[in-house]
């Protein structure tokens, strides 16, 4: 009697301890923290009941449960290069990565049964169109145009999923062999060709230079010999008015000379005779210069008269 009493103790505390595991795992099950950037979908009896954000949160055990986790961080999704067709009819394989974020999680849950391949699909669909309205060289050089309208087009369609779609780039763009050999040509032709306009630009610079050069060094050659002659001129003129200053000069000092000669003779007492024979070889000098003409006194001439007759009367 004595050990059926201990092991039904035994047996009723493992009971109450399991059972007190059992409510205590319940009660922690229906406790759920939902960290920064996600969010969770619950329901309630298979219908949804709210969506929880960031903190601690409780449910009712076997009634609600989290239908599903999201991530609210924004994502980013890189697809696989797909066959595309331009407007001239090449075909080109494209790779595009996406980068969208959660904004509404219902919208996300039930919107759409795989929103990821959703996504993708509807990516290569668009890619496709877009493509298919462009040139083999508009789709090469049109890249930002491309992920503009990407970017509108999958944003609108994906808006009743709860995704909002902020950028698409198109990360390679792979032509066909043979266009890539072509496009290598024609851009190696493109490099010669800009090298030729470089040098002969070059060439037409050097001569321009040259040209101005020669230019320049003969106008400075005028204005130097302009500037030459000028100095010359202005040497000559100046000689010139010093010549003439000198002959003033030196007739001035002969005039003086010749007053003061005739000075001292009337004080010495000399008659009208003896300044006229004076006076007479003074001009007698003077004839001796360069002059051509010389005006001779009417007084002097009647002295010279009168001499000359005293000389043919002494020579008689």
């Amino acid at each position: 009697m004595l050990v059926a009493a201990t092991f039904e103790k035994y047996i009723g505390t493992a009971l109450i301890i399991i059972l007190a595991l059992f409510l205590l795992g319940i009660l922690t099950s229906c406790i759920k923290i939902v960290p920064q950037a996600n969010a969770m979908i619950v329901e309630r009896l298979g219908a949804y009941i709210g969506t929880w954000s960031v903190g601690l949160h409780f449910k009712l055990p076997f009634v609600d449960r989290v239908a599903r986790r999201v991530n609210l961080k924004e994502q980013v999704i890189d697809f696989k290069p797909q066959p595309v067709i331009t407007k001239d009819n090449v075909t080109m394989q494209i790779d595009t990565v996406v980068f969208f974020q959660i904004t509404d999680p219902k919208l996300f849950a039930y919107g759409v049964e795989n929103p990821l391949m959703a996504i993708e699909n509807l990516t290569a669909t668009t890619l496709r169109n877009i493509i298919g309205d462009l040139e083999l060289d508009q789709t090469l050089t049109s890249r930002e145009l491309i992920n503009t309208k990407m970017r509108t087009h999958l944003d609108e369609a994906t808006d009743p999923w709860g995704i909002k779609v902020n950028r698409v780039e198109l990360k390679n763009i792979i032509p066909p062999r043979e266009i890539q050999d072509s496009m290598e040509r024609q851009m190696k032709a493109e490099r010669e060709r800009r090298e030729k306009i470089l040098q002969a630009e070059g060439e037409k610079r050097s001569t321009i230079l040259v040209a101005e050069g020669k230019k320049q060094s003969a106008i400075l050659d005028a204005e130097a010999e302009k500037a030459a002659a000028i100095l010359r001129a202005e040497a000559k003129k100046e000689a010139t008015i010093r010549e003439a200053e000198g002959e003033a000069e030196a007739i001035l000092k002969i005039q003086q000379a010749n007053a003061d000669g005739i000075r001292v003779i009337r004080e010495a007492g000399a008659d009208d005779s003896v300044i006229q024979l004076k006076s007479l070889e003074a001009f007698t000098k003077a004839a001796d210069g360069k002059a051509t003409k010389i005006i001779i006194p009417s007084d002097i001439q009647g002295f010279a008269g009168t001499l000359k007759a005293l000389v043919e009367t002494a020579k008689e």
